[in-house]
């Protein structure tokens, strides 16, 4: 159970939420996307929502400002956060502004307020389960253009929400949040999607 529950905590890791908001996004959508459009923006959010922010890692780790990748205390947390929302704000703004996608365009801006969210907890000491806020936030995404398209995607979005079970359970099992946290990331995730829905939707 143990190493179930840290291959799932490592396949939804949050890190790779907003590359995967992408994929599902092209995925979705009935509008017609040049491949080669679709590929140069999908490459972008890799190097920047994801390669970049490994680098940050290695160098915050080699400087001994982090521990883990798991970020377990809740000091270690302030400038990775800082450094990722940076980071996706340059991808709303360089790579998806909303004249290319309001969807998501949108689904950016509602990673970006739950990471802000995340931040102000931090600071008042409170370490909200991010596994959960980026899951959750992506199982919505995905219901939400379910709906703005009138697609049926019920396999897609049972799986999404089997998932976001399944990351409940592994973070829970292997004590890395308490319930409080775990249930205050996936209301961050859920709300701060929601929000972003008068906009799109």
């Amino acid at each position: 159970m143990r190493i179930f529950s840290q291959i799932i905590s490592l396949l939804f890791n949050p890190l790779f939420i907003p590359l995967a908001g992408g994929v599902a996004y092209y995925l979705i959508t009935p509008k017609y996307n040049p491949p080669e459009n679709r590929h140069t923006v999908l490459l972008a959010l890799l190097i920047v929502t994801v390669i970049i922010p490994l680098l940050f890692y290695f160098l915050l780790k080699n400087l001994r400002w982090i521990t883990s990748a798991g970020l377990p205390s809740v000091g270690e947390r302030k400038i990775p956060l800082f450094i990722y929302i940076i980071l996706n704000y340059i991808a709303i703004m360089k790579i998806i502004p909303g004249s290319y996608s309001p969807e998501l365009y949108y689904f950016f801006v509602g990673v970006i307020g739950a990471l802000v969210t995340c931040l102000i907890l931090i600071y008042l000491n409170f370490k909200a389960s991010m596994h959960m806020m980026g899951i959750t936030g992506l199982a919505t995404f995905v219901l939400g253009l379910a709906v703005h398209y009138e697609i049926n995607i019920t396999l897609g979005i049972a799986v999404l929400v089997a998932s976001v079970g399944a990351v409940a359970t592994a973070r829970l099992y292997l004590r890395s949040h308490n319930t409080s946290e775990v249930v205050t990331g996936m209301l961050i995730g859920l709300m701060t999607q929601l929000f972003t829905f008068g906009y799109w939707l």
